[in-house]
């Protein structure tokens, strides 16, 4: 991945408010060159300790993607207001932008 691409994903990804999700998708949308599976890779390589809320990012089903920390996710997530629903959705009104 280019690293001017890695940057805009992460400036993007610091600006998605406490409260609110936004998808990989969306993410990629405001990237020219990026798609959803480029968005997840670079969440994937965050450094330890780096303090950007990845925890914000949710599939286009608005679901957890099926990750080893999806538990830490959806306990944060949940710590900021968001609900889940019955089948795991967080609601519309939630995502950003």
């Amino acid at each position: 991945m280019k690293p001017a691409l890695k940057e805009q994903i992460l400036t993007i990804l610091a600006e998605i408010p406490h409260g609110r999700v936004t998808t990989y998708g969306r993410i990629a949308a405001m990237n020219e060159g990026a798609t959803p599976r480029l968005v997840a890779r670079a969440l994937r390589e965050l450094p330890a300790g780096h303090g950007l809320p990845w925890f914000r990012v949710i599939t286009a089903s608005r679901r957890l993607a099926d990750h080893p920390g999806a538990d830490e996710q959806g306990r944060r997530l949940i710590e900021e207001g968001v609900a889940f629903d019955q089948r795991g959705r967080v609601a519309p009104e939630r995502l950003w932008p």
